[in-house]
């Protein structure tokens, strides 16, 4: 079940330890990803924006593509204000357990999803490159979301997509269940929003330096806070 406190966040050294348990448990949901659809009762969303532009062809070194990439696999595209993703930065990205701590009217929610796939391909029209995350027992959520980003060749417009195929899972109190119906919806579409506005900003310069000091959780994009084993 999901952990939960009002007003404090969780120590560097409770969200280590909430991490290694999220290792064993097994993802919340049955059945291929292609079998949940609003067909069979499940709620189907996400966000197709345009990021930038690039000249045409293949990303540039460096360039709006390369860093919004950067940003996509750091998660530093989510706002802090409501999603912060706790992870291990020398996992790699394929397979890779993270936390996420979700925000709601000062309610705090810890939440465990696993990277179960990842697309980076190039072709004459197109490079692409996302990964989808799917939600570990426990969750709030059932399903999966996919962050994906583009470049199409021809023109150079850079795009990020995210979808996702969710429904209510598990949570930790009555009440949270009934206001995550009341107001659940409006932080989702304003979560989207925001993260597409931080990735254009995050693709405009260079990334800021290594996830975290060695040894630690990476807190994205919790940037502005240093969390240490004496918080509570």
């Amino acid at each position: 079940m999901s952990q939960w406190r009002f007003g404090r966040g969780w120590s560097e050294s409770a969200l280590q330890r909430s991490l290694r348990e999220q290792h064993t448990r097994p993802v919340n949901f049955d059945g291929p990803v292609d079998q949940m659809t609003r067909e069979r009762g499940w709620t189907v969303d996400g966000a197709d924006v345009r990021i930038g532009r690039e000249p045409p062809g293949p990303p540039i070194q460096d360039g709006l593509y390369a860093r919004a990439k950067q940003a996509i696999v750091n998660y530093d595209f989510s706002d802090p204000r409501i999603v912060v993703g706790h992870f291990d930065p020398r996992a790699p990205l394929d397979g890779r357990t993270m936390l996420l701590e979700i925000k709601v009217l000062g309610f705090r929610f810890l939440n465990g999803t696993r990277v179960r796939q990842i697309r980076d391909s190039s072709d004459e029209q197109r490079t692409s490159f996302g990964y989808r995350y799917d939600t570990l027992e426990g969750h709030i959520e059932q399903g999966f979301e996919w962050f994906l980003l583009s470049k199409n060749h021809y023109s150079g417009e850079i795009r990020f997509r995210i979808e996702a195929h969710w429904r209510l899972g598990q949570f930790p109190t009555w009440w949270s269940r009934i206001g995550f119906l009341v107001i659940g919806g409006r932080f989702r579409h304003l979560w989207r929003r925001l993260a597409a506005a931080r990735l254009r900003a995050l693709a405009t310069r260079p990334a800021a330096g290594p996830p975290a000091p060695s040894g630690e959780l990476a807190h994205r994009g919790d940037v502005a806070v240093r969390r240490t084993s004496r918080n509570t």
